[in-house]
């Protein structure tokens, strides 16, 4: 387990996972905020985005109550992220950090703000970030307003940056600094 918080637990991803993801990959209500209804996984797209050989990416499984949930990844910015989002400062360790809750009978329960402040907690104790940034979709307001609450704020506008359902959809880049470094 990466980290426990309550009955929130976070751990990696094992191959056994994959039915999981293909299950919520191909759910038209998780689709809508998470790489879109046009999108729908099988196993073996699952296979191939998931479970890549070399990857610089820490892929997890949200468990609530010992049951498995959710889908979080978090990854330390290259430099092609750094230079989008305008970050200049090479000495600032940046991460970010994407989720899903699969389970969409989870949704609306406050387990989205209780992940997002536990995994920013890790990141910053567990690897020194300075930096936590995400890149949600404008229209998203829901996932918007949980990380907001979650202390996020709005950086900047990062128009037509992610394909979603036919068409390129505006991001807001947000982060979260870490005010203790």
């Amino acid at each position: 387990m990466l980290f426990v918080n309550g009955r929130l637990g976070v751990r990696l991803l094992e191959r056994k996972d994959a039915e999981l993801l293909a299950k919520w990959l191909s759910d038209p209500a998780v689709l809508e905020f998470y790489e879109g209804r046009d999108n729908s996984f099988d196993m073996d797209k699952v296979i191939e985005k998931f479970y890549p050989e070399e990857d610089e990416e820490t892929r997890c499984i949200i468990e609530y109550d010992d049951a498995a949930i959710g889908y979080i990844q978090f990854y330390e910015a290259d430099v092609e992220s750094r230079q989008l989002y305008g970050y200049e400062d090479d000495a600032q360790v940046i991460y970010g950090m994407d989720q899903f809750i699969g389970e969409t009978s989870y949704w609306n329960k406050g387990i989205g703000t209780l992940l997002v402040q536990s995994m920013v907690k890790y990141l910053i104790e567990e690897k020194q970030a300075d930096r936590v940034v995400m890149d949600p979709q404008t229209w998203n307001e829901r996932a918007i307003r949980c990380y907001e609450k979650c202390g996020f704020k709005k950086v900047k506008l990062l128009p037509k940056n992610e394909w979603h359902e036919g068409e390129y959809r505006d991001c807001w880049l947000i982060e979260k600094a870490n005010i203790c470094s």
